[in-house]
């Protein structure tokens, strides 16, 4: 059985992006860059939302198009259209428990809100990687959508980075 991470940036005041999806406050430079850049590599299998996959069109992807080609790359949807030629999967919510079955190394989950709050409710979610930016954005997209609280988790880390950026590892 293979761990389910999800290892995403978030505000400080708990959102992935922006309302309408703008990621543009982030820092994009940086050693955390570099950290999250090398955890990268030990992923083998990548799943994210709808939103989150079409969000990589407004930086030249097209459908089908896999922005983690190391990686065997997954869209959790039951609207998106792809190419059958095309280099992702689209799977349902419940196809993700057969993943996580599977044998492999862990799965990274980059995004986004809704879909890990449905995988935590259900859950699938074994980390969270939290790379907190010294950012408020006031709204937008919750880091978790739809979930009761609270929901327990064990800290197994905390980097201060140079940028600015504090990566926290939880164990749920």
């Amino acid at each position: 059985m293979r761990d389910i991470i999800y290892d995403v940036a978030v505000s400080a005041d708990g959102y992935i992006c922006a309302p309408g999806g703008d990621t543009s406050a982030f820092p994009f430079e940086g050693d955390h860059v570099d950290a999250y850049l090398a955890r990268m590599q030990g992923y083998a299998t990548a799943i994210m939302g709808r939103a989150s996959y079409e969000a990589g069109y407004a930086f030249g992807m097209t459908p089908g198009a896999n922005p983690y080609p190391w990686m065997d790359t997954h869209v959790v949807s039951e609207t998106l259209d792809l190419p059958a030629s095309g280099e992702v999967r689209r799977i349902a919510l419940t196809d993700v428990a057969a993943l996580k079955e599977s044998d492999g190394a862990p799965i990274y989950l980059c995004g986004g809100g809704r879909l890990a709050g449905a995988l935590l409710k259900a859950g699938l979610i074994d980390r969270v990687i939290l790379k907190c930016a010294p950012i408020l954005l006031g709204g937008g997209v919750p880091v978790f959508g739809g979930i009761p609280l609270p929901v327990s988790a064990r800290a197994e880390a905390a980097t201060d980075h140079a940028s600015g950026v504090r990566t926290l590892s939880f164990r749920l």
